[in-house]
């Protein structure tokens, strides 16, 4: 079966073998798809790993790749078991490597988003191309002198596959490399692939939602923090709502995951980020990530980045920590300095954006010292969430600010479900 990207559909494929049948169908954009599993297998299967659904598409093509270190499949590979007697195993292969090497498939560059190729960059450390020492490919940056591939640098190439694992929140800043990267491919006329991958945060909905005029490359749409979406499904959600520039749609496949929900319980393999070590971080960091935008330090420079906070302002108490340069925090807040602080690592697993902390910590902040920075506003999307701090409104009339702009945005989420 030759299977063509396209525009406003979602196409169900044959497969056989291991994968078994799955029945075939076309629906319009903005429709809701499920995918029914016809086996007992219930282990979560990635975009990456389902290669039956996008190998042939790529076959006699130029291909690019917009990949890091989550990047990753496993894949069987037949060994010698005894003399003569051949078996198989399970091996964790990175994408690009897969690719290279698999027959008829012409892969040219790979495009590297914030944080580098291997995930080794600062966070908002400008990234520098370069070339994989394993593969010779060239590696271009999207974090660096430019965010978005350009016209050049897409000559040539037929198709782009996007694989890069999210977290779900709307200041993590891969969802606006996925932005930069449909325009590019829209405006130049290639199909772009995303090879879906599970959500660690969707199994709640919650937050500020952005107000337009505070967007940036740290929040580019008008999504809450925290949006219940996979990367696939978000993709959709962007070409659908036409926010690329000049209402252009990219020509967008969607490999769907197998034997997943939006509830399902998934530990990445492999951090997505230097600064997100672990899955408490990664269920921390929705509401820990305000802090990116005051004078507290929420963990970076230690080895429990985002399951923590302090500052060397705060009263003694009886934890305290102090941040040094490491991997991914170079300049970590108040480096070499003792901090007085929470302690996080043993708090409950949140299901809603935790205010407490931000709060918290300014009721915590001497009056002589500053807690606002100049990039708050565009982590919290609006003006309003640090007025009402300053004002010292409650949770739960903060909350109630929330509700209409959440009910608004749950009908568009709606419209570009692929998972229950």
């Amino acid at each position: 079966m030759i299977f063509k990207p396209f525009k406003s559909t979602y196409l169900f494929l044959f497969l056989f073998l291991n994968f078994q049948l799955i029945s075939c169908s076309k629906q319009v954009q903005n429709s809701k798809f499920k995918i029914q599993s016809l086996n007992n297998d219930t282990i979560i299967k990635t975009g990456a790993e389902r290669t039956a659904l996008y190998l042939n598409l790529l076959k006699g093509k130029n291909i690019a790749v917009v990949a890091n270190q989550t990047s990753v499949l496993t894949v069987l590979e037949r060994v010698e078991v005894t003399p003569n007697v051949m078996g198989s195993k399970k091996i964790t292969q990175h994408l690009v490597d897969y690719l290279y090497n698999y027959k008829n498939i012409h892969l040219k560059k790979v495009f590297s988003p914030e944080h580098g190729f291997r995930g080794q960059a600062d966070a908002a450390e400008l990234v520098k191309d370069g070339v994989d020492t394993k593969t010779g490919l060239p590696i271009l940056s999207l974090h660096g002198k430019s965010k978005k591939p350009s016209a050049a640098q897409l000559k040539g190439i037929d198709v782009v596959v996007f694989d890069i694992q999210d977290v779900g929140v709307r200041f993590y800043t891969y969802i606006s490399t996925l932005h930069y990267v449909m325009e590019a491919c829209a405006e130049n006329g290639i199909p772009l692939i995303i090879l879906d991958r599970p959500n660690p945060n969707a199994h709640y909905i919650d937050g500020p939602v952005l107000e337009i005029e505070h967007a940036s490359f740290v929040g580019k749409h008008p999504v809450p923090v925290v949006y219940g979406m996979t990367i696939g499904e978000y993709g959709q959600m962007i070409n659908g709502e036409k926010w690329l520039k000049n209402n252009v749609q990219c020509d967008l496949t969607v490999i769907p995951l197998k034997n997943y929900t939006h509830k399902s319980s998934y530990s990445l393999p492999i951090k997505p980020s230097p600064n997100l070590p672990n899955d408490k971080s990664i269920n921390l960091y929705p509401s820990l990530g305000f802090f990116e935008g005051t004078t507290i330090n929420a963990g970076r420079g230690t080895q429990f980045q985002f399951q923590r906070y302090g500052t060397p302002f705060f009263k003694k108490t009886d934890f305290s920590y102090t941040p040094q340069a490491n991997e991914g925090a170079k300049y970590p807040k108040h480096k070499n300095k003792l901090c007085y602080g929470i302690d996080l690592r043993n708090y409950k697993h949140l299901y809603k954006i935790d205010l407490s902390f931000l709060m918290d910590a300014y009721q915590r902040t001497p009056k002589t010292e500053k807690f606002f920075g100049s990039t708050f506003t565009i982590h919290a999307g609006n003006t309003k969430l640090q007025q009402q701090i300053e004002r010292g409104l409650s949770e739960e009339e903060i909350r109630k600010t929330w509700v209409e702009d959440l009910e608004a945005f749950q009908k568009i989420r709606e419209r570009y479900l692929i998972y229950e």
